[in-house]
């Protein structure tokens, strides 16, 4: 029987349809399909779509990479100790399920609105019941709204397992793993992958669960399709007050009405309007309009139908420029509506647009800009709480200093991680456990904030975040003092990004900011230093015009930065993190190049971050970066 989605009206999968019933794939078929697929703790992502063309909106995959998603399933069980998910239980010759233990696992299962979900969700849930898992399946939901309730309720699910290439492109699809709101570290994220690869591997593992999902009661999995609708409204619920909880730092009930009723209050007397153009993202169905109207707020809301992508997934540049238009059109209806946003597919992040109250044109923010903004936001919120407490923020490697500048002000403490949100999260954990107030953190160089006990990404927290500066003058009075300046009579979001701190940063997602390298990291890393120092040199008198002086180097792997350059502040396998800081005659920092390929697509990340506004600047040293990898490139390849 058929199940369909009642929010979406989407059909979930058909009980009585095994779709792992075809010939075996070969082990060459296997490999060749393993080959393709990218396995780091951001997550686990390929082409999915049949074609190989990852702009492809079809929803077919192929049947080895059918396998793979029945694989991803069982070796999240094997990881959570379920005995029939372990090696020795891998036998092509079973002819019954096992039974199901006492100590039964319980795994939360949610995907975005790609056109593959549908089919690896089927898999996964379909092979995780066969394997005695007890499967919560949420359907089409945003990557937050599935943290949020294993966060708030970690003893309901002892995993989750979410199905998305999050910014990739249509034609991509792929996994994150997590626990209590978060994804994996790097270290269990390894294990499993070893795991997985050790199933690929195995001739009897693909028989093994073909056999699994033809065995499946029927009647059974028809329940876990059946609880869907029921799973998600409790999702949803749950997701709110998680939202709610998080804005004003409390999760007490009375609290969290007292808050809300504040911004209700609020918004009768200045109302507040947002465009969202969802981008038929996850967040289509999610809790984006019923929050919003619960709080006041006017809502426009447009390709809000899940799987409706009519441009680029990633949220960045002219991605916007719908919501862009459709906000200066809505303005000119009703001048309440002075922001917009759009997410990604899974809905874990978001960039926005504002109405400039000078020109009353709508503008595109940078992500940097909006990770400053949010930054900006809780930073005052935490010292205005705790004013002589430790406070802290942790931040990727790429982050622009901005955020360096905002914290200097705030007495704030900046510790930098290796790109991937996992290793923020664990950064930031590390912090609280050493006695610091962490209330903020993420990857600024795509426009991420993650709002502490969020663990995850969250247009919603971002949103939120600005509702209350809006709201609350004292947030930005705090800042405005720190910087010696009154409050400004109107406060205006125009007023409120003019007033931080000036920096020019490489957009994550525009084409100068990605490469191509054939070698490995870390002959390039060798080779990339051994320019630098030469050109160091050679540039001296242009960089001294420029007012650069000296510089410091800097390392990060996972949650740790170090300095210095050479192989001896890297390790094995040398996919961290690259920096150059640039420093003037006072020994301040005023500009960084950065470089790391990239641990979810096949490309190879650099930027540059200038203090000021002189795109010019920017641009030399992105351009001298960018010739000294194709050169090390080169050299590297020479060598070898």
């Amino acid at each position: 029987m058929l199940i369909y989605d009642y929010l979406s009206h989407l059909p979930i999968a058909d009980d009585q349809l095994d779709p792992l019933d075809f010939t075996t794939p070969s082990q060459e078929q296997l490999n060749k399909a393993l080959e393709g697929m990218i396995l780091s703790a951001s997550g686990w992502r390929k082409v999915f779509a049949v074609s190989g063309n990852e702009e492809d909106n079809t929803s077919s995959i192929s049947d080895p990479d059918s396998i793979l998603a029945a694989f991803a399933a069982l070796s999240l069980a094997r990881h959570l100790g379920v005995k029939k998910a372990q090696e020795s239980s891998i036998d092509s010759t079973i002819t019954r399920l096992p039974e199901i233990g006492d100590a039964q696992k319980t795994v939360l299962v949610g995907l975005d609105s790609r056109p593959t979900g549908q089919i690896l969700g089927d898999i996964v849930c379909r092979t995780l019941t066969a394997l005695g898992v007890k499967v919560r399946y949420l359907f089409i939901c945003a990557a937050p709204e599935i943290m949020a309730d294993c966060n708030l309720f970690s003893e309901e699910a002892d995993a989750f397992l979410y199905i998305s290439a999050s910014h990739n492109p249509v034609g991509h699809n792929g996994i994150k793993f997590g626990k209590q709101g978060g994804v994996y570290t790097g270290q269990e994220s390894a294990l499993l992958a070893n795991t997985f690869r050790s199933l690929v591997a195995n001739p009897e593992a693909a028989r093994y669960v073909q056999k699994l999902s033809s065995l499946l009661d029927e009647e059974t999995y028809h329940q876990v399709l059946s609880d869907t609708r029921y799973q998600k409204q409790q999702s949803l619920e749950r997701y709110e007050t998680f939202v709610l909880g998080t804005a004003c730092k409390s999760f007490v009930n009375d609290k969290i009405r007292t808050f809300s009723r504040a911004i209700l209050e609020g918004t009768e007397t200045n109302p507040i309007g947002i465009v969202a153009e969802l981008n038929g993202s996850a967040r289509s169905v999610s809790i984006d309009y019923s929050l919003f109207n619960s709080l006041g707020i006017r809502v426009y809301m447009l390709n809000n139908q899940p799987g409706k992508i009519v441009h680029a997934i990633v949220p960045e540049g002219e991605n916007l420029e719908l919501c862009r238009r459709t906000l200066e059109d809505q303005y000119k209806r009703d001048s309440c509506y002075k922001l917009g946003y759009v997410p990604d597919n899974d809905g874990d992040r978001g960039n926005l647009v504002y109405i400039k109250d000078s020109n009353q044109k709508a503008v595109i923010m940078e992500a940097q800009e909006v990770f400053a903004l949010v930054v900006l936001v809780e930073l005052c919120q935490a010292r205005l709480d705790n004013p002589k407490a430790k406070i802290a923020i942790a931040v990727n490697g790429p982050t622009s200093m901005r955020i360096d500048r905002i914290a200097k002000k705030l007495n704030v403490e900046v510790f930098r991680s290796e790109v991937g949100e996992a290793n923020v999260v664990e950064l930031a954990t590390r912090l609280r456990s050493d006695g610091y107030i962490v209330n903020i953190f993420g990857e600024g160089s795509n426009g991420g904030n993650i709002t502490y006990p969020a663990k995850v990404r969250d247009p919603m927290n971002t949103l939120m975040s600005l509702i209350k500066l809006i709201s609350d003058k004292n947030i930005f009075r705090c800042w405005c003092r720190t910087n010696g300046k009154d409050l400004p009579k109107s406060m205006t979001y125009e007023n409120i990004i003019n007033s931080l701190p000036s920096f020019t940063s490489t957009g994550a997602f525009s084409t100068q900011a990605k490469m191509q390298v054939t070698v490995s990291q870390k002959d390039l890393k060798n080779a990339y230093e051994e320019i630098f120092l030469l050109q160091w040199e050679e540039r001296k008198s242009e960089l001294l015009a420029m007012g650069i002086e000296d510089y410091v180097a800097y390392q990060m792997e996972g949650t740790v930065c170090t300095e210095g350059l050479g192989e001896t502040f890297r390790t094995p396998p040398y996919k961290g993190g690259h920096k150059i800081v640039f420093l003037d005659k006072d020994g301040l920092c005023t500009d960084f190049i950065w470089m790391r390929g990239s641990g979810t697509e096949p490309v190879f990340r650099v930027m540059a971050d200038c203090e000021g506004s002189s795109q010019k600047r920017h641009d030399y040293l992105l351009a001298w970066q960018r010739d000294m990898i194709a050169k090390a490139d080169q050299l590297a390849r020479t060598r070898n």
